[in-house]
């Protein structure tokens, strides 16, 4: 799946990842790129139609999937992550509705046409999926709950012509990581390297140098074995 010639859409374009996702969609040839964000913006480039969608928003949903009617590559990378301590379940409830709840939403939405176009599908996610940051506990439950959407759609759509694929980035700096203390990649560099990867057939994504590392002990380790074996003996993956 390369983008050129494509039609992509991408969810929470008007900053960060998302930002630099739809510009190196242009960038690489993309026929068109739905740029989407509860307040979305103008763009120079007429092949850029920018769409209000709030994800959490179920008729904002359904509106943007009647706009787009034929697509290739969805991006869900729309995401909240505010620090608590799991004492408020209102906070838990916010983060599963955006990264959880939200993928699903846009995903199904947009699912008939990417059935059709025998599309990707890129979910942008973080290492965080794999093992919780303490200060971001609400965080970090809803990614690995996303993840977890993510791996059983890739089981599910593969005998449909659908690939899906999880990106599990380490910092990224963005207006979403400014209260984290790390060394952070450039949003342009990740999106680079996400197109890479995609083009390459990954599945699971380490797009920086600090999720890198992890690369080959994940696609070589006993989780990533399990989830090929369940997905073989139901019959759903090659």
């Amino acid at each position: 799946m390369t983008v050129e010639g494509k039609t992509v859409l991408v969810t929470g374009a008007n900053r960060g990842i998302g930002q630099a996702l739809a510009a190196e969609s242009l960038a690489r040839g993309a026929r068109r790129v739905y740029a989407c964000a509860r307040q979305p913006l103008s763009h120079p480039d007429p092949r850029v139609t920018p769409l209000l969608l709030d994800v959490t928003s179920a008729a904002q949903v359904q509106a943007a999937a009647r706009q787009a009617e034929s697509l290739d590559i969805l991006i869900n990378n729309a995401g909240i992550m505010l620090p608590d301590v799991l004492a408020d379940p209102a906070a838990l409830e916010r983060h599963l509705a955006v990264n959880f709840f939200g993928t699903y939403a846009v995903t199904q939405a947009f699912l008939p046409a990417l059935i059709r176009s025998r599309g990707a599908i890129i979910n942008i996610l973080s290492v965080i999926a794999l093992a919780p940051l303490p200060p971001f506990p609400s965080y970090s439950i809803s990614k690995a709950a996303a993840f977890s959407l993510t791996q059983s759609l890739r089981a599910l759509l593969a005998g449909q012509g659908v690939s899906v694929h999880a990106v599990l980035a380490g910092p990224v700096d963005t207006d979403m990581t400014r209260a984290l203390d790390a060394p952070k990649s450039s949003p342009e560099s990740v999106a680079r390297a996400i197109f890479d990867a995609v083009d390459n057939g990954e599945e699971d994504i380490f797009p920086d140098p600090a999720s890198a590392p992890l690369a080959d002990s994940w696609h070589n380790g006993a989780a990533k074995m399990l989830e090929r074996l369940l997905a073989q003996e139901a019959g759903l993956h090659p």
